[in-house]
């Protein structure tokens, strides 16, 4: 079965300046990685804008109308938070970020495809219903559990997320919904602040296992192996979808944890087989975060080989 890569050039046209860490390099990084001889067989496809319905079933529709409304004349980016910015560009990229994951969720399950990578920009899951925060301007994972539950009538939809920061905005959009399931390792303390033990939703369909500053693969693993994936198989999720953060990476500058891209490849496996056994080998993954340009080049390259088995 095939595994297909989304991704549109739009995505390279949210400007956040010169100093920032979220950058149109990190996209165009990944991208040429997935250019090697080894990912050929990789179909590729064109990121549709997600539509205001798509977006409107996570994020209020007035505030879907506020962000795609915010188009500031070039070289004149609008400050949202102290983290997060919009430039001409970055509603067009926002909207095909999420249409990407809409896609992927359509990909697997129409059946063309049995993995789908959406390597897209600006990330998503730090935006809150109402709230753009941590470089995030609508909830791509978000977005694509509710298309999968609305077009093609999947009830259980559970989004895992390494990252190293906890996706508050995740939690937030299903904490109250018995059937959204969200599981995340991160770093702690760190951004955002949340993402405790204690934070459980309201069937415990909330999963956080945090993780200590300089933990690397063995604390990781076990994080995984002994507190998530037991949760993930006791949900039995119709579809799996992965916020693939790679920003846990031990050369990545934001944070503190000490993976390496043996332990990417490892979760990306596990997450495989667990798709396998309880999706109908169905697995969508989105790009979160990732700041080391090389690092970020070569853990992305590793989860999509993964996927690729699938």
């Amino acid at each position: 079965m095939t595994t297909v890569l989304i991704t549109h050039p739009a995505c390279l046209e949210h400007d956040t300046g010169p100093y920032h860490p979220e950058t149109p390099e990190r996209l165009r990084a990944v991208l040429a990685a997935l250019e090697a001889p080894e990912f050929s067989d990789l179909l590729r496809e064109q990121a549709p804008m997600a539509t205001v319905e798509q977006l409107s079933r996570v994020h209020p529709r007035a505030y879907v109308e506020t962000i795609l409304a915010i188009q500031p004349d070039l070289g004149e980016p609008v400050q949202l938070d102290g983290d997060t910015l919009m430039s001409y560009g970055s509603a067009e990229a926002a909207a095909r970020a999420a249409g990407a994951a809409c896609t992927a969720v359509d990909a697997v399950m129409e059946g063309w495809a049995r993995a789908a990578f959406a390597a897209v920009r600006p990330p998503g899951h730090h935006a809150e219903p109402n709230r753009p925060m941590g470089f995030c301007l609508f909830n791509n994972a978000a977005v694509a559990a509710l298309h999968a539950r609305t077009v093609w009538g999947v009830r259980r939809v559970a989004v895992v997320d390494f990252d190293v920061h906890h996706g508050n905005g995740t939690q937030a959009m299903f904490e109250a919904d018995p059937d959204l399931f969200y599981a995340s390792s991160h770093q702690s303390p760190c951004y955002p602040g949340t993402g405790f033990p204690s934070e459980r939703g309201v069937a415990d369909n909330i999963v956080n296992a945090p993780l200590r500053p300089r933990d690397g693969g063995p604390a990781f693993r076990a994080a995984w192996s002994e507190i998530i994936l037991p949760a993930l198989r006791a949900f039995k999720p119709g579809l799996l979808i992965v916020s693939a953060g790679f920003d846990a990476h031990i050369a990545d500058p934001l944070a503190d944890l000490r993976l390496e891209n043996p332990d990417f490849a490892w979760i990306t496996n596990e997450l495989v087989q667990i798709a396998d056994t309880l999706c109908g080998r169905k697995i969508v993954s989105v790009l979160e975060g990732g700041y080391d340009l090389n690092a970020l080049a070569a853990a992305a390259a590793v989860h999509v080989r993964g996927l690729m088995r699938a």
